[in-house]
């Protein structure tokens, strides 16, 4: 289901809270005894405090994923082994000599400058990590790919206008596209406001776009993900950028229909896909003698004329189709013709 992303976290959240309590009224209850003791009042307080910072902390953490941890995590380890490499070399022994210290400054010293080491190369190699691309990673460990062996495991990250235009179901449902579907929250915020617009082709969009999201949530085979973005906005900061931001963050392809969004997704190295150049990706090529059929709908200007359409739009005029107005006739191309308004086509009934 949708929500269930959400209302878990603040489930989550509650549970530790009430630990936290409970863990204060313990350590109070077990000073009861003895001297000075602890009041319960003052347990309770402090096991508040210490849940509040781990979730305001948590809240901070919210655009760090568990990729960007174990990530962090390796550079760190790099680090902390250089830093112990520079140890065995007693760095901090030809820091005492240089500067001729006395024995008990000598300890102290060699005491500070291993911590600092340790510290700074352990930031340097997180911090280093955390900037490099997997691509990298390849690079300086040949044998190990931090990449996903399948592409249907790739979430893909839907934004407000796919859901307006109404294809994404029917797209799922082809299997063109699989794995994840992930919706972020201030994406559904903005629906939401849509829905709530004085303008009746804003209210429309929003409206068609929460009918999408209903059917979206009725279809067990389609695995659909509500993801806890921040909800604040910097300056300067728009639906693209953040958009990109979250699918840089989860590793996924942005799903947009907004070419503006595409052609920043190629500058920025993002993975996009725009569900216009799928559609005129697919536009059938109607080259002189293919054969199809055609559903002949109405006459042409001519008597002996009748007139299909395409799935896009393109017309086709049938040459001696108008006693088959109607029905679905196999054509053939025979013609075509460059006009000031477009392209016409003209067809033979194969029969």
């Amino acid at each position: 289901m949708i929500p269930r992303s959400a209302s878990s976290l603040n489930i989550a959240r509650v549970l530790f809270v009430l630990v936290c309590e409970l863990a204060g009224i313990a350590i109070a209850l077990s000073t009861q005894d003895q001297e000075p003791h602890i009041p319960v009042w003052l347990g309770v307080l402090v096991g508040l405090l210490v849940s509040s910072f781990v979730i305001y902390a948590e809240t901070l953490m919210r655009s760090f994923s568990l990729r960007g941890f174990s990530t962090g995590t390796f550079g760190l380890l790099v680090g902390l082994f250089c830093a112990w490499l520079l140890t065995k070399v007693n760095l901090d022994r030809l820091v005492i000599e240089g500067l001729q210290l006395e024995a008990r400054m000598a300890e102290s010293v060699s005491l500070w400058t291993n911590s600092l080491l340790f510290a700074s190369l352990g930031f340097i190699g997180t911090v280093l990590a955390l900037r490099t691309s997997k691509d990298d990673f390849a690079l300086v460990i040949p044998y190990l790919h931090f990449r996903q062996e399948e592409g249907r495991k790739t979430p893909t990250i839907v934004d407000s206008e796919v859901l307006i235009d109404g294809r994404l179901v029917g797209l799922l449902e082809s299997g063109f596209i699989g794995g994840r579907i992930v919706i972020p929250k201030y994406v559904l915020s903005h629906i939401q406001e849509l829905t709530r617009s004085n303008d009746t082709n804003e209210k429309q969009s929003g409206e068609r776009a929460m009918q999408i999201l209903e059917e979206l949530k009725n279809r067990e085979e389609i695995n659909v993900s509500i993801h806890e973005s921040r909800s604040e906005t910097r300056d300067g900061d728009t639906i693209e950028n953040r958009l990109l931001e979250t699918t840089r963050l989860l590793g996924g392809r942005v799903l947009t229909c907004n070419t503006n969004l595409t052609k920043l997704a190629k500058l920025e190295q993002v993975s996009a896909l725009n569900l216009n150049d799928l559609g005129e990706a697919l536009i059938p090529q109607l080259n002189v003698g293919r054969k199809l059929r055609l559903a002949l709908v109405r006459a042409g200007k001519e008597d002996h004329q009748a007139v299909g359409y395409l799935s896009d739009g393109t017309m086709i005029v049938v040459n001696h189709g108008a006693g088959f107005i109607g029905t679905t006739q196999e054509i053939a191309i025979i013609s075509k013709l460059q006009t000031q308004s477009g392209q016409m086509i003209f067809g033979e009934l194969v029969s």
